[in-house]
């Protein structure tokens, strides 16, 4: 009787181990194993985004600076696919996407040089508007991932 007591408690225990078990693997989420490493990240295209308040009667302003500073100087940056400019009436935003070949190589350009190239669209603008300070605010900026 002994004995049959100490099997039927192995037995509760292995069943009650395997349910566990059973239970821990379809708790895991495989796509975690199909999750780019760093590495790969980092040679994917990647997307910049930015979005700027752009009044309504300050926009051509916008888009010349755009097209006199920002256009030039992207276009010979190494890793630069191209670019969309899209402006929305009501909320008198501006969104700019810019196309990166990967993040390593937009990453890699160094940020006194993009200050620089902002001082200029800033000076160019307020020329332009003959106004003290930029009346272009920075919203957001962000990244956005290519999806497959």
């Amino acid at each position: 009787m002994r004995f049959n007591l100490n099997l039927k408690k192995k037995i509760q225990i292995f069943c009650l181990l395997l349910i566990c078990f059973i239970i821990l693997i379809f708790q895991s989420d495989i796509t975690n194993l199909k999750a780019l490493t760093m590495d790969s990240y980092q040679s994917e295209m990647v997307i910049e985004e930015l979005r700027l308040k752009v009044p309504a009667d300050e926009k051509a302003a916008w888009l010349n600076a755009e097209k006199e500073i920002w256009e030039p100087w992207l276009s010979s940056q190494d890793g630069f696919l191209g670019r969309q400019l899209f402006w929305d009436k009501e909320k008198e935003e501006a969104l700019i996407l810019v196309n990166w070949k990967s993040k390593k190589l937009w990453k890699s350009i160094p940020m006194s040089e993009v200050n620089l190239v902002q001082q200029k669209f800033e000076d160019n603008v307020k020329a332009a508007l003959k106004v003290g300070e930029n009346p272009f605010e920075l919203i957001y900026e962000g990244e956005l991932d290519k999806q497959r």
